[in-house]
C-alpha cells in the first residue's frame, strides 16, 4: 500500500533498526540512560538550548511546556487551526486549567501586531495572558512556514510584555530546509521548544522538549506526572539520534514529491482548491462532483490510503516512505480517476 495519509506512518529503515539495537541503555527514571541523555544533548546543542526532555510524544512535549509556562486560570494566544487547540484532547484546560485564545493567522501564521492587540489588561476579571504558542509548520494551512523575521518579531514582543513563547516545531526541520535558517538561530528565540522526531525524520516514536536548565528540570517532574517517564528507552533515543544525523537534509525530497503531486491533482477538472504547497503537505479541496469520501474509496482500491481532512477536502503527506515509484504510480492512479 502507499500511505499518504501521514509521515507519522514511517518505520525505522535497516540502518536505524541496527543502531536502535546497539544502543547502550539504562534506567531514564533515574538519569541512567546515555543514549536519552545524548539525544537530549543533541537536540539540546542542535538549537542553543541548555537541556532536552525526551517524551513518548509532541503532545506530551507541547503539554509539558504549557504546563510549566501557566497557572490556571491564564490564557494561552494561538492560531486557531494549531495542533495544541484542535489535536491535544482540550490539553490546555484539562491539564494546566488555561485557556486559549484564539486568532485567525495567515496560513496559520501570526504576527506580532495582531498578538499585540490580544495581550489582555491586568484586570482581576480578566485572564493573565502568559504564553504564546506558534506551530511551524502549520499542518492545517498546508506546510506553511514562519520567517526567521516573523518569530523574532514575536520573541521581541513577548520580551516586551513578560510573556513565554513556546514553538511547537513538529515539522521544524521542513521549515528550516526551506528557509536556510540555523536551528540555533530559531532556538535562541523562545523560551521551550517542542521537536518531533516521528514524523518526517522518520523515527518510531517520540519528541524531545528543550529548555533552559530550570525549565527542563520542571519539565522532567510534570512528565513523570503525566505517566511520561520511561526506563530503557534508549533504543528509542538512538532512532532518533540517527534520523537528526541522517534525515533532516533529504526533507526537500519528500517537498518535491509534494510539488509533483500538487501539479497532478490541479489537472483534475473535480479538484477545486489546493492550498499553496510550502513543503510535503498537500490540502485539496473538492466541487461537488467527487464526494471526498468517494474519492478516499476509489484510491483505495489502487491501493492508495489517504484521508479526509474536513468537509469535501483530502490531505496527502510525503515521507521517507513514499519514494519516486510511489510518487509515479499515485500520479498515474489520480489521472485516471
Amino acid at each position: 500500500m502507499i500511505d499518504l495519509r501521514s509521515d507519522t506512518v514511517t518505520r525505522p529503515t535497516k540502518p536505524m533498526l541496527e543502531a536502535m539495537f546497539a544502543a547502550q541503555v539504562g534506567d531514564d527514571v533515574f538519569n541512567e540512560d546515555p543514549t536519552i541523555s545524548a539525544l537530549e544533548e543533541k537536540t539540546a546543542a542542535l538549537f542553543a538550548k541548555e537541556a532536552g526532555l525526551f517524551c513518548p510524544s509532541g503532545t506530551m512535549t507541547n503539554q509539558i511546556a504549557i504546563k510549566v509556562h501557566t497557572q490556571p486560570g491564564d490564557e494561552v494566544i494561538c492560531e486557531n487551526t494549531c495542533h495544541i487547540y484542535n489535536y491535544e484532547g482540550g490539553g490546555i484546560s484539562f491539564n494546566s486549567g488555561a485557556q486559549a485564545k484564539l486568532l485567525a493567522g495567515d496560513r496559520g501564521r501570526l504576527n506580532a501586531k495582531q498578538i499585540e492587540e490580544n495581550i489582555n489588561p491586568v484586570f482581576d476579571w480578566m485572564a493573565r495572558t502568559s504564553l504564546v504558542s506558534i506551530e511551524n509548520t502549520c499542518n492545517r494551512s498546508g506546510g506553511s512556514y514562519y520567517s526567521l523575521a516573523g518569530m523574532k518579531e514575536i520573541s521581541e514582543l513577548c520580551k516586551k510584555h513578560s510573556l513565554k513563547y513556546h514553538l511547537d516545531g513538529a515539522r521544524i526541520f521542513n521549515a528550516l530546509v526551506e528557509t536556510g535558517d540555523s536551528p540555533q538561530s530559531v532556538g535562541i528565540l523562545f523560551d521551550s521548544i517542542s521537536v518531533c522526531l516521528s514524523k518526517g525524520l522518520g523515527a518510531p516514536v517520540g519528541s524531545v522538549l528543550l529548555g533552559d536548565k530550570e525549565f527542563i528540570r520542571k519539565a522532567r517532574r510534570i512528565r513523570k506526572v503525566f505517566g511520561g517517564g520511561m526506563r530503557q528507552a534508549g533504543y528509542l533515543a538512538a532512532a532518533g539520534i540517527y534520523a537528526l544525523d541522517h534525515n533532516t537534509k533529504r526533507l526537500k525530497e519528500d517537498h518535491s514529491r509534494a510539488q509533483i503531486l500538487a501539479a497532478a491533482l490541479g489537472s483534475l477538472s473535480f479538484v477545486e482548491n489546493i492550498l499553496p504547497v510550502d513543503s510535503n503537505i498537500i490540502i485539496f479541496t473538492l466541487s461537488d462532483k467527487m464526494k471526498s469520501e468517494d474519492m478516499v474509496a476509489k484510491l483505495k482500491e489502487k491501493h492508495i490510503i489517504s484521508t479526509g481532512f474536513g468537509k469535501q477536502t483530502i490531505r496527502f503527506v510525503t515521507h521517507l516512505d513514499f519514494t519516486d515509484d510511489m510518487l509515479e504510480k499515485t500520479v498515474k492512479a489520480l489521472k485516471a480517476l
